[in-house]
């Protein structure tokens, strides 16, 4: 059964897209288009889940907040 993850997209500095699986700590990667960065980013969330395929995985999304200093 598929499992729905939710991942933040950043472009960093030398204009790498990056994206951050929320719910998977440590797991993510980066691409030159949204594309390649999704598919990267698939792959990535399939090596996490057969490395820790033992493991219970549990977090609760709640949001994005931004917030103005």
């Amino acid at each position: 059964m598929p499992q729905k993850f939710t991942v933040i997209i950043e472009e960093g500095e030398d204009g790498y897209l990056i994206s951050d699986v929320v719910e998977l700590p440590g797991c993510h990667t980066q691409g030159k288009t949204l594309d390649e960065l999704l598919e990267r980013t698939k792959e990535a969330i399939s090596v996490y889940l057969k490395s820790t395929k033992d493991k219970e995985i549990y977090t609760k999304f709640m949001g994005v907040q931004q917030i103005e200093v």
